[in-house]
């Protein structure tokens, strides 16, 4: 019976605070149980963990806190901030913020698959990417989450701005962004790729 309170609480949106962010780290947690199942290294293989990891083409890239594309992430929230508005408004935002949670988390552990894996070696500029590590993927659900709550706080021109703002910064940066990657991904360009990688 209070399980089922409990359960009823959090669809209603009237459970505290505290048990939103316990259930989101609770998902957080059982994601990285997964990934390290799914045989991903909890840091970096050098065994050091850094706060920043600036260069995409080398191998700490998506293995430490941040790194260039930590700012995607960001841009994954304000995403599943529109998509869980419009198909679930009605919905409490907490709990909303626990689907994103969940949504980012499974995005995370599909792109650690070896078919993706080896289809962001292929046809993506990460040509020597093997895979994030655990401290990483953790990280770029917390990223989803600051982008969640900035789309939630802000005026929608203002979080347009703001993801217009990060894919002309990581464009001219990196030569790559969520678009960009999400074009590679799913029907890749070699004109694109040619050009990403300096040609």
């Amino acid at each position: 019976m209070a399980l089922r309170a409990f359960f009823n609480s959090v669809i209603s949106g009237t459970a505290p605070f505290r048990t939103y962010v316990l259930v989101g780290f609770s998902v957080m947690a059982l994601t990285a149980v997964m990934l390290f199942a799914m045989g991903r290294e909890p840091i970096c293989e050098c065994g050091e963990v850094w706060l920043w990891s600036g260069d995409i083409v080398s191998s700490n890239n998506s293995q430490h806190l941040l790194d260039p594309y930590s700012f995607t992430h960001v841009e994954h929230g304000f995403g599943f901030y529109v998509l869980l508005k419009f198909a679930a408004g009605g919905m409490p935002l907490p709990l909303r913020a626990l689907f994103a949670i969940a949504l980012e988390s499974g995005w995370e552990v599909l792109e650690n698959t070896d078919l993706v894996i080896n289809k962001y070696r292929e046809d993506t500029i990460s040509l020597g990417y093997f895979g994030d590590s655990i401290v990483n993927s953790l990280s770029d659900i917390l990223m989803n989450v600051i982008g969640f709550v900035l789309a939630a706080r802000l005026r929608a021109r203002s979080t347009v701005f703001i993801f217009l703002a990060i894919e002309s910064f990581l464009l001219f940066w990196i030569r790559d962004n969520l678009i960009l990657n999400i074009v590679m991904l799913i029907y890749p360009l070699s004109a694109i790729k040619a050009w990403q990688l300096g040609g």
